[in-house]
């Protein structure tokens, strides 16, 4: 894609709120465009805009192995008041394998190496095929929800995927999350009630403290960028 395409593309967008840029893109791009859903309240609300709409966008989701059973729970929830088909990405069986026979299960809490190592082979792995034949990534990305996001853009080229990421609620704060959430009757997962803002593997997720980072939770035993490799800021414009 030219920077000339791209540049139009965010002239279109930018002026948009987050249902008419989602019509926008499910018109110009229909499933070459793909929401990844890990089944969080921002993507929760996303899924409503695309279901309630009716947009030809595709939903995906990475199924790691080690999710809590809440996030499974408000998986079937949401595809029993929808009615939609969401494609789910699994680590491949030989690499998940191997890594469990010469590491142990729990190798992820001995280095950011190990943690890495495991997030690459649950989550970014599956999610290089899940991108396969797509040209716009649409995520629920937050600018609040830490300070590398917080440097992210409503529309990016992404250079590591070579696709057009689109963030629709970037701009959003709690509070309009929680509003629409409230207005459309949206499936949330039981856990953000008891103190879990970000949601990801059982073994790598706990609840937050009052005050402190909505992503202290994960990965808590670290000291390093609370992130997996999925949403490392490296997009450019």
């Amino acid at each position: 894609m030219t920077n000339g395409i791209f540049k139009q593309i965010e002239k279109e967008l930018l002026g948009l709120s987050p249902e008419r840029g989602l019509e926008w893109i499910s018109d110009r791009f229909g499933k070459r465009a793909k929401l990844s859903t890990s089944f969080g309240v921002e993507d929760q609300l996303i899924t409503d805009m695309i279901a309630r709409l009716s947009l030809d966008i595709e939903i995906f989701t990475l199924d790691t192995g080690r999710l809590f059973q809440e996030t499974y729970d408000v998986f079937d929830l949401t595809k029993n008041k929808y009615g939609l088909s969401i494609e789910t990405y699994a680590p491949l069986t030989d690499a998940l394998q191997k890594l469990i026979r010469t590491k142990g299960p729990n190798s992820f809490y001995e280095s950011v190496e190990n943690r890495k190592e495991c997030c690459f082979i649950r989550k970014v792995e599956p999610l290089q095929r899940a991108l396969k034949n797509t040209e716009v990534w649409i995520t629920g990305l937050r600018a609040a929800q830490s300070a590398n996001r917080s440097a992210m853009r409503i529309l990016e080229w992404d250079e590591q995927y070579n696709l057009i990421k689109y963030n629709p609620i970037l701009a959003w704060s709690e509070d309009e999350v929680n509003a629409y959430i409230h207005k459309h009757d949206v499936p949330v997962n039981s856990l953000h009630k008891k103190g879990y803002p970000s949601i990801g593997c059982g073994p790598c997720t706990r609840a937050v403290l009052p005050g402190e980072d909505p992503r202290a939770g994960r990965w808590w035993w670290e000291s390093s960028s609370k992130e997996c490799g999925l949403h490392a800021h490296q997009a450019v414009a």
